[in-house]
């Protein structure tokens, strides 16, 4: 089992850079495949990235690979997400989950077992 905090959201301008961090309890956190997930107000939750137990392969939306790189360091049992570039439409919550999922399926909410509170992302334009 493992617990999820989010930290590292906030208001910024178009253009800006922002970079989460998702810090996780417990002993196996280095055996969980993490992603990211955000939710807008009135849309649906939707894949943002995801990255492998050993970080050895990541995987992202459309929408954000380019700006947005995932990473995490197990040693201090915690993940990032540092946004580059953002975008009004990248204004969202933030949240982070842990799936024991294969990494194959790991861009699908349903497949991750454990959730963060979430972080509020606002990109001014």
């Amino acid at each position: 089992q493992v617990q999820l905090v989010e930290s590292g959201g906030g208001l910024v301008q178009a253009g800006d850079s922002l970079r989460l961090s998702c810090a996780a309890s417990g002993r196996t956190f280095s055996t969980y495949t993490m992603g990211w997930f955000r939710q807008a107000p009135g849309k649906e939750r939707e894949f943002v990235a995801c990255i492998h137990w050993g970080g050895v392969s990541t995987n992202y939306a459309s929408s954000v690979k380019g700006r947005f790189t995932i990473s995490r360091d197990n040693a201090k049992n915690t993940l990032y997400l540092q946004m580059n570039s953002l975008k009004p439409e990248d204004t969202a919550v933030y949240s982070c989950a842990a799936s024991s999922v294969p990494f194959s399926g790991t861009q699908y909410a349903h497949n991750y077992g454990y959730w963060g509170q979430g972080t509020q992302v606002t990109v001014s334009s």
